[in-house]
């Protein structure tokens, strides 16, 4: 199957994008697809090697799992690659459009058990979280 791109439009300089979509303190604020769910742990060692790990679970405690990885390529404020626990490969993007405007891009390999446009709509509807949480702070 091949890769799926997402991208998003932020009113925001790059370095605040790049902080918000790295920080814990923030990415337990965003990283979920909608309210009914949460993030309420994230670890983050932002370095080739390093491993990631956010906690996502429904906030009824009916259900939950941790999204990890291990990063591949780290180069500050434009590009991240990481593989995740299965293999699968993930790269976001930022791209400085100007001083006040950053376009984050997300490429991802689809695993096999949802729909891809059930995948592309779970991870936009997280991606346009991030977006609403960097404009709204």
């Amino acid at each position: 199957m091949d890769p799926i791109t997402i991208d998003i439009t932020i009113l925001a300089p790059v370095e605040k994008v790049w902080n918000y979509f790295n920080d814990p303190k923030h990415i337990t604020k965003w990283n979920f697809a909608n309210d009914s769910w949460q993030c309420p742990s994230s670890e983050n060692d932002l370095r080739v090697g390093g491993k990631f790990k956010n906690r996502m679970e429904a906030k009824d405690k009916s259900f939950g799992f941790d999204f990890e990885g291990i990063y591949d390529q780290v180069t500050p404020y434009e590009r991240i690659e990481y593989h995740i626990a299965d293999g699968r490969k993930v790269t976001v993007i930022f791209n400085k459009i100007d001083e006040n405007t950053t376009k984050v891009t997300e490429i991802f390999d689809p695993e096999k058990q949802n729909s891809v446009e059930m995948q592309r709509e779970g991870w936009y509807a997280i991606l346009n979280n991030f977006h609403k949480y960097v404009e709204n702070h």
